[in-house]
């Protein structure tokens, strides 16, 4: 007698406190105002996905848009196709954070989404979300603040990598890498960067060669040091002064994309 096929397990309601406690997702899987049997139907509807090895794919583009996912462990790259044929890096996802929010207007992905790393997600498909937040007060409400705050972050990305030098790209996005990391509650300063340099360069635009010379010259000055990935931010404030922005928040969102000139 043949076996069903396993289904992916499903997170019990503990296991999503946990899990979600630093994920962007946190205030939709459990707001506050949620009575717990309406807490129930939502961990019901949350999968969690079987772990993707390195280099295999989410879903991809073109294909039909079921869910939105929240990354749980490890990290992807969202990816498209330039006219000539060249991949371009849109988007770099880290844990804690939300993709697949860009397909629900056409109804099909324009991206594929591929594994940096072995990585766990969590899938929440959309319909069965829309159906539930109909009949829960107030969800509705937290998934468009949600898709509000991602939307608004990805704007303020491409903001900040316009028209930007070269030196200026890597120092915002090695500061905005130390901040999304931060959230996390990790160090904002010393983190493992997800990414090859050839990809990096890919996702600022910038020749492999020139984000090599780059690291070289912020190593020398003291701003950062490297070792293969794992990097220091040494001197934030000088970081945040070649960037342009002497605030305390540099631009964060997880989705610059775009095209741009390669230095």
């Amino acid at each position: 007698m043949t076996k069903p096929p396993e289904q992916p397990a499903r997170p019990r309601l503990q296991e999503l406190r946990k899990a979600c406690a630093s994920c962007s997702l946190a205030d939709l899987c459990l707001p506050v105002a949620l009575a717990p049997d309406d807490i129930d139907q939502l961990d019901n509807i949350v999968q969690r996905r079987r772990p993707l090895t390195k280099g295999s794919s989410l879903y991809q583009a073109g294909r039909p848009f079921a869910a939105i996912y929240a990354v749980r462990t490890g990290s992807l790259k969202s990816t498209t196709l330039a006219p000539d044929g060249e991949e371009q890096i849109t988007a770099f996802h880290l844990p804690g954070e939300l993709l697949g929010l860009d397909a629900i207007s056409f109804g099909e992905h324009p991206s594929t989404s591929v594994a940096l790393e072995t990585t766990s997600v969590c899938e929440i498909p959309f319909i069965e979300l829309e159906q539930l937040s109909e009949k829960v007060p107030g969800l509705q409400r937290q998934l468009l603040r949600i898709m509000s705050k991602e939307i608004f972050n990805e704007h303020e990305m491409l903001q900040a990598l316009a028209r930007r030098t070269a030196e200026q790209r890597l120092a915002i996005m090695l500061l905005s890498l130390g901040d999304r990391f931060g959230r996390r509650g990790l160090s904002s300063t010393r983190f493992r960067l997800p990414m090859s340099r050839h990809d990096l360069s890919n996702y600022l635009g910038l020749a492999p060669e020139t984000t090599s010379r780059l690291f070289k010259r912020f190593v020398d000055q003291r701003l950062i040091t490297a070792s293969g990935r794992e990097i220091e931010l040494t001197d934030r404030d000088t970081l945040k002064e070649i960037s342009g922005n002497s605030g305390d928040n540099v631009m964060s969102g997880p989705t610059p994309g775009g095209s741009r000139s390669r230095a």
